[in-house]
């Protein structure tokens, strides 16, 4: 990897489309955490504490 070329056509490779790509995946995770489905997984998740060894 001794070419300047090779290292520039890869720095400018990782800053366009590595940018746009973590850029999706955060949107991704984002939207999937915050799904109306996944609200009785919050709850359960946040209640846990709270339940006692004998409550099941």
């Amino acid at each position: 990897m001794n070419n300047p070329e090779t290292y520039s056509f890869m720095r400018e490779l990782a800053d366009s489309w590595g940018l746009l790509a973590m850029t999706l995946m955060w949107l991704t995770f984002a939207l999937w955490a915050f799904r109306p489905a996944a609200k009785r997984h919050h709850d359960e998740a946040a209640n846990m504490i709270f339940k006692d060894e004998n409550d099941g």
